[in-house]
């Protein structure tokens, strides 16, 4: 059995432009984080939001109420179960446990979202993290999602209801 059977591989030009669309938007938020701005662009678990973004738009994951509720829910859960309960292995198992079972409540799941607890505990991050880079960095996530699967990718997204 072959690795690269083209039933298992996407196209060789679908490929290269969802890597294209992660890298410029990656690129975006660093960039802009690197100027004379104090605010925040950039988080690790938006690397993964790139995955799911642009390797699989039409997956109700990669919508944008997943990934804008999904991050801002996780975070919020985040802190505050720092903020109740401190940085233990167990307060960390919570987080990510309520973040979890919250996501799936709202029918706002986004997979790289289930990091920011963690990201939020063990940094020590507050509730201006939820804004920025939180927001501000998935707000502009979308925008640039939507333009590049407009102008670049030609695939539809959001995905219709």
């Amino acid at each position: 059995m072959s690795l690269f059977r083209p039933a298992i591989l996407k196209s060789a030009s679908t490929s290269l432009i969802a890597g294209l669309g992660a890298m410029a938007c990656i690129t975006l938020l660093s960039s802009l984080q690197g100027t004379q701005s104090p605010l925040l662009w950039l988080m690790a678990p938006f690397g993964a939001t790139m995955v799911i973004l642009f390797a699989l738009p039409q997956s109700p994951l990669a919508q944008p109420r997943n990934i804008l509720l999904g991050h801002l829910l996780t975070t919020a859960t985040g802190i505050s179960v720092m903020t109740l309960c401190g940085v233990s292995p167990w307060s960390l198992g919570l987080a990510v446990g309520l973040s979890v079972a919250l996501m799936m409540l709202t029918g706002t799941t986004h997979p790289p979202a289930g990091a920011n607890p963690l990201v939020v505990m063990l940094a020590g991050e507050g509730w201006s993290f939820l804004f920025n880079p939180v927001f501000i960095g998935a707000v502009t996530i979308l925008v640039f999602g939507w333009l590049y699967h407009r102008g670049v990718s030609r695939q539809p997204w959001p995905k219709a209801k």
